[in-house]
């Protein structure tokens, strides 16, 4: 979707269901309202103004209709949003137009809308439903002033009894309000989707982080334990290559010894990463600098460089305390399992921005295959690897890492389109000289 890259579709579906049900209670609650009404001044149901609103509001159902079909057989759910609620603008001035337009009670009801718009579609959509409530509104009024259109209720005209300056005082303070409402519920619901978000990335690593701490101490003596081995096995091997001649059969033997046991040192040395990785050179690093550096770096590889591009959207004015090789670390491996999720050219996106409670969002975005949704759950888990030559441990120690600072991370993933991780730090403010 345009306007949240990787939308958690169910959500977005949900709050259409839960508004178009909100649309169906209202038109029932139009007709009673119009037949107690009606029936308390002994009208008959024909009667004017009571007909319009039984058709406008059977007009909303056969609408509510339309839109559950469309939101269950088709995709473009962005479009059904921005739809129904630019009809449900023309329902509102429709409204006002039968309840006497000028002087009609209902003109809150763009508000509602706009409220409700910017629950969806944040407020780039409330701004766009704010003018065409207004546009609609002050068109309806001037028509009837200037006596294009006649009155509903009526028989004179506004130009006979109302002041011109009052008019325009009138669509003046209807605009007010709209983009008042606009800019505000908007402001809101960007709050309230961030903060949604950091709560569920906080719940989701706080859960991994639960998991995984029952496996630290295991994992950090099962290290140490084969860590010293190792050393001896690569000393011995190396004292024993000095006495074979070069190229022969047992020197071509000891090289794989040992560069088999040097895989397994940096297997080991991963491990206790990860089991206790140590914060001691931790310090202030602004982020756009290290970003771009450890950019350059992965660029420089020739794996990735002529087919994956890169690129930033990045705040200048953010930092974070970090150890600055930790922080490199994290970054590459998500570059790099970003890549490897591309197959042939492809894009990684890279952003960065404040959040709420000085924290800050960085965001790895790949056009890749996606994660299957059976491996979702492990990708964090020690040793779980999709790839035929992983280690499993990636993901796990930057996992850790995040976890060491205080950060959290999470990720967004639809299979075939591609992956987001978003990593929460806590900001620094950096020092002004």
């Amino acid at each position: 979707m345009k306007n949240n890259d990787f939308q958690n579709s169910s959500d977005f579906s949900t709050q259409i269901k839960w508004i178009i049900l909100s649309r169906v209670i209202f038109a029932v609650i139009m007709i009673v309202s119009c037949l107690v009404f009606s029936l308390g001044e002994n009208l008959s149901f024909f009667a004017q103004p009571f007909f319009v609103l039984y058709n406008i509001a059977a007009g909303i159902l056969m609408l509510s209709i339309v839109y559950l079909i469309w939101l269950n057989k088709f995709k473009k759910k962005l479009a059904l949003a921005y739809f129904q609620t630019i009809a449900d603008t023309i329902i509102v001035t429709s409204i006002i137009f039968v309840t006497g337009s000028y002087d009609s009670i209902f003109t809150f009801f763009y508000l509602v809308v706009i409220i409700y718009t910017s629950m969806l579609l944040l407020q780039k959509g409330s701004l766009i439903i704010a003018t065409i409530s207004c546009l609609q509104y002050g068109i309806l009024i001037e028509l009837e002033y200037y006596k294009i259109i006649p009155p509903f209720l009526d028989s004179y005209f506004l130009s006979n009894t109302v002041n011109e300056s009052h008019i325009i005082y009138r669509i003046i303070i209807v605009i007010v309000a709209c983009f008042a409402v606009a800019i505000l519920s908007g402001i809101l619901s960007l709050q309230l989707k961030g903060a949604k978000q950091d709560l569920k990335i906080a719940q989701e690593h706080l859960k991994r982080v639960e998991k995984m701490a029952a496996m630290d101490d295991m994992i950090s003596g099962i290290a140490h334990e084969i860590k010293n081995p190792l050393a001896s096995l690569s000393g011995s091997i190396q004292l024993l290559q000095e006495d074979t001649k070069p190229g022969s059969y047992e020197d071509k033997l000891m090289q794989i010894i040992l560069r088999e046991t040097h895989r397994l040192e940096n297997i080991v040395n991963d491990i206790r990463l990860f089991a206790k990785p140590h914060t001691d050179n931790a310090i202030a690093i602004k982020l756009t600098d290290a970003i771009h550096e450890t950019i350059e770096l992965f660029l420089n590889d020739p794996e990735w460089n002529q087919r994956i591009r890169v690129t930033t959207s990045i705040n200048k004015n953010l930092s974070v305390f970090i150890d600055p090789s930790h922080f490199t670390q994290i970054l590459w491996n998500l570059l790099k399992n970003a890549a490897q999720s591309i197959k042939g050219h492809g894009e990684i996106k890279i952003s960065l921005k404040p959040s709420i409670n000085n924290r800050v969002h960085l965001t790895v975005k790949d056009s890749g295959i996606g994660i299957h949704q059976k491996d979702s759950s492990h990708i964090f888990d020690p040793f779980f690897t999709t790839k035929p030559d992983g280690t499993g441990l990636g993901l796990s120690i930057i996992h850790k890492l995040i976890d060491t600072y205080n950060g959290m991370i999470d990720f967004e993933s639809t299979p075939g389109k591609g992956t987001i991780f978003t990593v929460l730090f806590n900001g620094v403010p950096l020092k002004t000289k």
